[in-house]
């Protein structure tokens, strides 16, 4: 299996105001003649990593990563409670990319979204199609109120253990549908000790659903106490609030994406965000291609060859 290109050290990078008090942090990789890419990071609220530069050829691509708002090394640092949340939405996060495209004067761009990220990919793509060359989405989601129900509810069923004390965490939750939002409340909670187990057991259940294909060992990034605050409080928000977004509406919008070439890369054996998310988005999206791999997970990393074989193709779309 590819492992990927190596990842170079950013050419260029910063800090911008995107509005309401926010500055997104970003960084450039690759090369400056290069294709341009935007790379959406997962979470919400993980935060972007350098590695995520790797299945982007650095010679013959200008590789753009920024972190969200409120995560990594963007400010406000939503895991402070006083971190106003309001003005954090799926629709803030779309205009962010484009004054960020703006920023950078790049024209058009290849969108590449792992997980969280291919909702915010999707939503992106569907909004400032002109500014879309092709798409590019691994361990797909749309974060519909069906797909938090999943993974909130019924893969207890899977973890009966797990979730069991993810439901306990939150005894004020009227029904097992409403986790997120009994968890997003219990982050907001003015006693510090609430919310810190709060975001332990949050993050114990997220290392916990993502499990299901072997070989699977803890995510030691919740180890760290800042990162399992932000990374639950945005999440409960976003998930609470299914994104922000209308019941269905990445899936009924993929038809608009004609014209636009996509590759969606999932893993079959994806149970926390299952294959047939992807196959619907696939079959609304008439220049979409869907690749089921056999064995694989969430998340990107055992799909690195296709990602790669993916991103090699697209590198057509030079900036002009």
């Amino acid at each position: 299996m590819s492992a990927g290109y190596s990842v170079t050290e950013p050419f260029a990078q910063g800090m911008l105001d995107v509005g309401d008090g926010n500055r997104v942090y970003w960084e450039s990789r690759g090369t400056p003649e290069g294709t341009p890419v935007v790379v959406l990071h997962g979470g919400p609220g993980s935060g972007s990593h350098p590695d995520l530069a790797r299945f982007f050829d650095p010679d013959a691509y200008r590789i753009t990563l920024f972190d969200q708002r409120g995560s990594g090394r963007s400010t406000p640092d939503a895991g402070d409670p006083a971190t106003d949340l309001t003005v954090n939405t799926t629709h803030h996060l779309v205009e962010d990319i484009e004054r960020l495209r703006e920023h950078l004067g790049i024209d058009s761009w290849v969108v590449f979204g792992v997980s969280w990220g291919c909702t915010l990919g999707l939503a992106y793509a569907q909004r400032h199609p002109r500014r879309v060359n092709a798409v590019l989405l691994c361990a797909v989601t749309n974060t519909t109120r069906r797909e938090v129900e999943w993974i909130t509810r019924d893969m207890g069923r899977v973890f009966p253990e797990a979730w069991h004390r993810l439901r306990a965490g939150a005894p004020t939750a009227h029904g097992d549908h409403e986790l997120a939002a009994a968890y997003a409340q219990l982050l907001a909670d003015p006693d510090p000790a609430v919310r810190e187990r709060a975001a332990r057991d949050w993050c114990a259940w997220e290392d916990t659903h993502v499990a299901a294909a072997a070989p699977h060992s803890p995510n030691p990034r919740y180890a760290d106490p800042a990162f399992r605050m932000t990374f639950a409080r945005l999440v409960t928000h976003y998930w609470s609030n299914a994104a922000f977004l209308d019941d269905g509406e990445l899936e009924r919008g993929a038809a608009h994406l004609a014209g636009i070439p996509g590759v969606l890369i999932h893993g079959r054996r994806d149970i926390s965000g299952p294959p047939d998310v992807a196959w619907r988005i696939a079959r609304a999206w008439p220049d979409a291609e869907l690749v089921l791999v056999d064995g694989a997970g969430h998340g990107a990393t055992p799909m690195t060859t296709e990602i790669v074989a993916a991103s090699d193709r697209f590198v057509e779309f030079r900036a002009p």
